[in-house]
């Protein structure tokens, strides 16, 4: 699947991986995530994309923002809205879909092989503009949860489908180094997508 002369980009879409993890009961360890990849091919640039608070003092996720930008990974933000939805609940949204597809679109002449983590089947037509530029896509989200993190129409575009479950013994980060580490922060307090 992988070629190891292939220059390899990462997209992570962060509030989507961030619910896959969850659901499959375990936290990445990013570091271990850059060198997996790095070992698959020539790795350009990994990606994170997130939506942020801003009036808040402290966010859950700021930790593992700060954590990523001074760690090989670069960073995608912008503020996240907040409102009250119908039922009157205050709800916050932060979707990244459109900046992570005209950065995808943006790299396609310098990336051979894209790496979407994400199972949003919005990312379909992304995937299809890729392969149509002679790019090979994998998409990273699971199957292994219920439901399924993966849209079908997303699973079947992509050249290859890889479960987070599968990643797990790679990049799993280990519970015991949670509690002694507290310089590379888990993942957590992302938003809802809605």
């Amino acid at each position: 699947m992988f070629d190891t002369r292939e220059k390899i980009a990462l997209f992570i879409d962060g509030a989507n991986l961030h619910s896959a993890t969850r659901s499959l009961g375990f936290d990445i360890d990013y570091k271990k995530m850059l060198s997996a990849f790095q070992a698959r091919g020539y790795l350009l640039r990994a990606y994170y994309y997130t939506a942020l608070l801003e009036e808040q003092d402290y966010s859950p996720i700021r930790p593992l923002i700060d954590w990523l930008d001074y760690n090989g990974y670069t960073l995608v933000t912008k503020p996240a809205r907040e409102f009250t939805d119908s039922s009157g609940r205050r709800r916050i949204k932060g979707n990244m879909d459109i900046e992570l597809a005209i950065d995808a679109m943006e790299m396609s002449e310098f990336v051979d092989h894209f790496v979407l983590f994400s199972g949003d089947g919005d990312f379909r037509s992304l995937v299809e503009a890729l392969q149509r530029k002679g790019r090979k896509v994998s998409v990273v989200s699971t199957l292994s949860s219920q439901p399924p993190m993966i849209s079908d129409d997303l699973r079947r575009q992509a050249d290859h489908f890889i479960d987070l479950a599968s990643l797990r013994p790679e990049i799993a980060r280990d519970p015991a180094e949670r509690t002694a580490r507290r310089m590379e922060p888990a993942e957590g307090g992302e938003f809802d997508r809605g």
